[in-house]
């Protein structure tokens, strides 16, 4: 099987169960920032800083994969089967959000992001989730997707925000609070 079909020439692709929709619509953008978003995580796994966490960034990356499948599935195809996210998911993130913020300061300042390149990175894997969820709350708009997936996203941003501050903690990364 080659991995070029051509058939995404016409600016088409097709959605699980074979119907074809613009690759502008906004499911597609939908469930092509959650995709994005799953390469940050990836990213984040493969550091060193996060070799203690590898566990809990694969099963992260796992669940945006099955968001990813929900958005990407076509309800209005009766053969084609849904994926499933985990309903433990959002107290999985919540509990792993408790124990990090445990041995944190507590916050009364906006932050900078940045202090060092994987902070920046959980940052910036922080905004590409933000992105995600603001595509699937247009998706929702106009047609319905799975609550979990804008949940999920909702969680999983907060998540990766104390993650940031965790990694910069273990690490003696500068946190610059933001002075107004």
């Amino acid at each position: 099987m080659k991995i070029y079909t051509l058939t995404g020439d016409d600016g088409t692709t097709s959605l699980s169960g074979g119907r074809r929709v613009p690759k502008h619509s906004l499911r597609v953008e939908a469930y092509g920032s959650v995709d994005e978003l799953i390469a940050w995580i990836g990213l984040l796994r493969s550091s060193a800083e996060n070799k203690s966490r590898k566990e809990i960034l694969v099963y992260i990356q796992d669940q945006l994969m099955r968001c990813a499948a929900l958005l990407a599935h076509d309800s209005s195809n009766p053969g084609s089967r849904a994926c499933e996210v985990d309903a433990a998911c959002l107290s999985v993130l919540e509990k792993e959000i408790d124990a990090m913020e445990e041995s944190l300061p507590p916050l009364r300042n906006f932050i900078l992001p940045g202090g060092s390149t994987v902070v920046s990175y959980c940052h910036i894997a922080r905004c590409v989730c933000r992105r995600a969820e603001r595509a699937v709350l247009r998706l929702n708009e106009k047609e319905v997707s799975p609550a979990i997936v804008q949940k999920l996203l909702n969680r999983l941003s907060d998540y990766l925000f104390v993650l940031s501050r965790k990694i910069g903690l273990e690490f003696d990364a500068e946190e610059i609070k933001w002075q107004v």
